[in-house]
């Protein structure tokens, strides 16, 4: 643990300089002055937007989360952004976060979780990146 400060000090010496260049492109302001390593878009975030931490303990919340992501998951067209993407269900509504490869895939998992949880119940947040 004492050579994380000394890792650290000479990371952002280095680097940090160029941390804001090296940002996601979707992540504007305050956010995009992080490494790219999603803590900018953890930023963007906070306040009124559904995070992992948001997801419903009920069971039947949790029984759709965990149906929707098996279809995901069983897609094997779909890319490992789009198999990685958040899955955040409270009451019902299901909110689909994340990256996905392409407007096609973001249309896809958008689809089958809309299959599951019912036409008006998901929110589909997905961004499509390179």
């Amino acid at each position: 643990m004492k050579s994380l400060p000394i890792v650290l000090a000479l990371a952002l010496g280095a680097g940090g300089a160029t941390l804001a260049s090296a940002a996601d492109p979707f992540t504007k302001g305050k956010a995009a002055e992080y490494a790219p390593d999603n803590t900018g878009r953890n930023v963007r975030d906070r306040g009124n937007t559904p995070t992992s931490g948001n997801q419903s303990e009920k069971k039947p919340d949790r029984d759709l989360t965990q149906q929707i992501r098996k279809a995901v998951v069983a897609d094997k067209g779909l890319s490992m952004k789009a198999h990685n993407v958040k899955i955040i269900t409270v009451g019902g509504v299901v909110t689909l976060r994340g990256p996905v490869a392409t407007e096609d895939e973001r249309t896809s998992v958008a689809a089958k979780a809309e299959q599951l949880a019912g036409a008006g119940n998901v929110h589909n947040q997905l961004e499509v990146t390179k």
